[in-house]
């Protein structure tokens, strides 16, 4: 039989209630958890807003086409584990719903949309859950989506093509989760991107003996070749094509008339810091 403070533990995890507050709640349900989160959910202690001091870095990407609509999001949670299960992923497939559905402005606006939905998923999962971002895209009869999820939804993919050839555009999604690229053209990369990369060349040319007598004119040209290298593997028409490693991508659609009018990818966690909770620590340091 599980120990009071596994039990502590459990349902504090299930509701995001204080850990005195789940002590009284299993006393007065004779220690049984399940009669316990009801005795807190009636007394208005179970809260999704609990738990906004834990860290929600797994989760789902996602994406869902519907006409010339097309939406992806990113919904987190605190576990892997929860991330493969049924019920989260229903609520991220609710979510691209409602998203699609209500066009919401801005994440604030996605999240008080589908705040309902997170709150009822807190408490039957009994994690933090997040919906992190979120974009909607539109298209016109004569153009094209590709989506694609890779690797059981840790990565999502949208691209958007000025060309109805939706096995181009399919095409171009599979590659851009494989590739991450971040520009469309050399044209969209930014001022600042290209001069921080210059000056980031420039200082390991100064390293290398064999530039030490070279022309200020030649180092200014190798330094832009070097730039360009750089720059190229994370442009996507410089990129070499996925589905035919012979070809350059801006090459490909060439070939098919066509043009990349945007994309968007999404990695699950990309750029949250991940943090290890010790519950020991924490009933030590409540018990003083």
């Amino acid at each position: 039989m599980a120990s009071t403070i596994e039990l502590i533990k459990e349902l504090r995890d299930r509701t995001g209630a204080g850990m005195m507050d789940c002590k009284r709640a299993l006393e007065a349900s004779n220690m049984d958890v399940e009669k316990a989160i009801d005795w807190l959910r009636e007394k208005g202690i179970a809260k999704a807003q609990a738990k906004a001091s834990r860290i929600a870095a797994e989760g789902l990407a996602a994406t869902k086409v519907e006409g010339n609509k097309a939406a992806i999001v990113e919904v987190n949670c605190e576990t892997d584990f929860v991330s493969k299960g049924e019920k989260f992923h229903k609520l991220v497939s609710d979510v691209l719903d409602v998203t699609l559905k209500e066009e919401p402005a801005c994440i604030n606006c996605a999240k008080k949309a589908t705040e309902q939905l997170f709150t009822d998923a807190t408490v039957a999962m009994g994690e933090k859950l997040d919906y992190r971002r979120f974009e909607i895209v539109t298209k016109g009869d004569d153009q094209s989506f590709g989506a694609y999820v890779h690797m059981g939804g840790k990565i999502a993919v949208l691209v958007l093509i000025d060309k109805k050839d939706e096995e181009l555009a399919k095409g171009l999604a599979m590659h851009i989760a494989a590739n991450n690229p971040v520009y469309i053209t050399e044209e969209d990369v930014p001022a600042e991107a290209v001069e921080h990369e210059r000056n980031i060349q420039v200082e390991l040319m100064k390293q290398d003996e064999k530039l030490a007598n070279k022309p200020a004119e030649m180092l200014a040209q190798i330094a832009t070749r070097k730039v360009q290298k750089v720059l190229s593997e994370s442009t996507l028409v410089d990129q070499d094509y996925l589905l035919d490693g012979e070809k350059k991508v801006g090459q490909v659609l060439k070939e098919k008339s066509a043009k990349v009018v945007k994309f968007i990818r999404f990695a699950v966690g990309e750029g949250i810091e991940k943090r290890v909770d010790n519950f020991a620590e924490e009933v030590m340091a409540q018990a003083k």
